[in-house]
């Protein structure tokens, strides 16, 4: 049922003998109602209507205007062709052109304002009957609920929500609980996602019989979600967002949104961006940048499908494919094919620049278009899907970390030896003699791939939820080799972060939220650089390396100390007492 066509409600009289009573002189009224209208329509013929107004019926003058829409229009292509031909100026015109000119704009006025006549009366008409359908529909749900009344939520007076406070509000939840609404549709038959989503919430404790209350419904904007980033919501999750900083990072100075839940994670970095300020600051590049995709296609035979990978490895061909790649989006651009055989299967890892977006949907449709092209000089290929898993999207693989994905980004700085003693509490030698044995040797000793770091995952992922990113991307994001020497005598330190696969992006997906682009507000790269497209993503992803290089150089001198476990003690245990919490 369409719930945003409902009428609204009727005075209902009272139920006697069971509603009985009641059904009847509803029928009766109607029954009246009906009849009244019928009469009234016949007695009127039917109404006027708007093609009523037109000398000729309807079809007729249809088949007019459309004859002379196409005949005008083929004899002024025809005339045009001519005038090329011979080098004559095609604004001089004669008096058949001008007058075909006339025939064509008004015929084509014509059809887009009265072409569609007799579509919208018999729409009208099914809408009206329509409505007349939910209204007896409306009759057999009243009776069907006269007697006993709708059970209220068992949560209703421990959790109030003033957003269901009708009685309609009411039927819709118990449409939702009997399934004759699906809870996923509420904001489509509704039109209003805000109430949906209360609806929605209603039904879920109902079902459940597990109370909703601390998790919040008010406060959020859910218009902006729809169609975007998250179906079916509930409510949404507070995460607090903490400010570290300032990042002293080529020449500019950053204070960096984290949504963490962890405590001591904030200090730390805080900590870590002293320490680089106090040395002159770190300096940062973005070696590589370029998103990937991978289909995976097979052949009758591994013949057959290594003449497609001699193919794709011929420069030509490629000049030829990257043409047809980039009619997807002005911001993707080919930059690289790069296939793997197997078999008879074939993976093409694709690698494109995309702008300040993330950009996996406008590179899906460029390798969609790859692909159809392909088809006609491979009909026997068959594509057996649009990611085959050698991107590699949200999984550690070692072809993102020896190629890169998304930005490959080299972060460095000199911290001088005085700031290692007073800001980072420990000695030279102590922080590269935990760094090497922890970062190198513990790292290979348990066969990691992309984590030659200390915790360098804490901080790309604090920096995505604030600021929109895919938080499953953290995966490979995280990638990140991290390496402390000793120079100048052993008196300083030369420290670094190289992380190939920051996956960001500064428009799309969450980025478009309040909250999230808010804080890349404040980082200054909201949105799509007007200037240089792809310097804010490009920025966004070495302001997270530099991130990571503080948080670095914090933990492993906390750790070199002996510090990380009175640290937590401090930051990261909570004395309030929430054992009686609701359940």
């Amino acid at each position: 049922m369409d719930i945003r066509r409902r009428p609204p409600k009727r005075p209902r009289p009272t139920a006697v003998n069971g509603g009985t009573h009641s059904h009847q002189h509803r029928r009766n009224e109607k029954a009246s109602t009906s009849s009244s209208s019928s009469s009234s329509s016949s007695s009127s013929g039917g109404g006027p209507k708007a093609s009523d107004a037109l000398p000729l019926p309807l079809y007729l003058t249809n088949a007019v205007f459309f004859t002379l829409f196409f005949s005008v229009a083929y004899y002024l292509l025809h005339r045009w062709r001519d005038k090329i031909r011979t080098s004559t100026p095609l604004h001089v015109v004669n008096l058949s052109e001008l007058a075909a000119i006339v025939t064509l704009i008004a015929s084509f006025i014509y059809l887009l304002g009265f072409f569609g006549i007799d579509f919208v009366q018999s729409f009208i008409s099914r809408a009206s009957h329509y409505d007349d359908d939910i209204e007896e529909e409306d009759d057999v749900l009243f009776d069907s609920r006269c007697c006993p009344p709708p059970a209220k939520s068992k949560f209703a007076d421990a959790d109030p929500d003033p957003a269901l406070c009708s009685e309609e509000d009411e039927d819709i939840i118990q449409a939702v609980v009997n399934g004759a609404v699906l809870p996923y549709s509420l904001e489509s038959k509704l039109g209003d996602c805000k109430r949906a989503a209360a609806i929605r919430r209603e039904w879920l404790q109902r079902t459940t019989g597990r109370s909703l209350q601390g998790l919040p419904l008010e406060g959020f904007d859910y218009d902006s979600i729809l169609g975007q980033c998250c179906e079916s919501p509930v409510g949404y999750v507070q995460i607090p967002v903490g400010i570290a900083g300032p990042l002293l990072l080529d020449g500019f100075e950053y204070m960096v949104p984290m949504a963490t839940t962890e405590g001591c994670l904030v200090a730390s970095m805080n900590r870590g961006c002293k320490a680089i300020r106090l040395s002159g600051g770190a300096d940062s590049q973005v070696y590589r940048d370029g998103m990937t995709r991978a289909p995976v296609v097979k052949f009758g035979s591994a013949v057959r499908a290594c003449e497609l990978f001699y193919y794709l490895e011929n420069r030509v061909n490629f000049d030829t494919l990257a043409v047809v790649f980039n009619r997807s989006s002005r911001f993707a651009r080919l930059q690289s094919i790069f296939p793997s055989l197997s078999g008879m299967t074939l993976h093409i890892r694709f690698n494109c620049s995309t702008g300040d977006a993330m950009g996996m949907n406008m590179f899906s449709k460029g390798v969609q278009n790859v692909l159809d092209y392909l088809q006609n000089d491979f009909p026997d290929m068959e594509v057996i899907g649009i990611s085959g898993n050698f991107c590699s999207d949200k999984k550690a693989a070692a072809v993102n970390w020896i190629l890169g994905r998304g930005k490959s980004v080299v972060c460095e700085s000199v911290i001088k030896e005085e700031v290692v003693k007073e800001v980072l509490k420990t000695s030279v030698s102590k922080l590269v003699q935990l760094h090497l044995n922890k970062n190198f040797v513990g790292s290979a000793v348990a066969g990691s791939v992309g984590g030659y770091n200390a915790h360098a995952s804490n901080i790309v992922s604090a920096i995505f939820i604030a600021t929109g990113q895919d938080p499953a991307q953290n995966v490979e994001s995280s990638h990140c080799l991290t390496n402390i020497v000793s120079i100048n005598d052993g008196r300083d330190i030369h420290a670094s972060v190289t992380m190939p696969c920051i996956e960001v992006g500064t428009v799309g997906g969450g980025t478009q939220l309040a909250s999230q682009s808010a804080c890349l507000n404040m980082l200054g790269v909201k949105g799509a650089s007007q200037g240089s497209p792809g310097s804010n993503s490009r920025r966004l992803a070495t302001i997270i390396a530099g991130s990571v290089l503080a948080g670095e150089l914090s933990l492993l001198s906390a750790t070199a100390a002996g510090d990380v476990v009175k640290s937590h003690m401090k930051y990261n245990r909570s004395s309030k007492d929430i054992s009686n919490a609701a359940s």
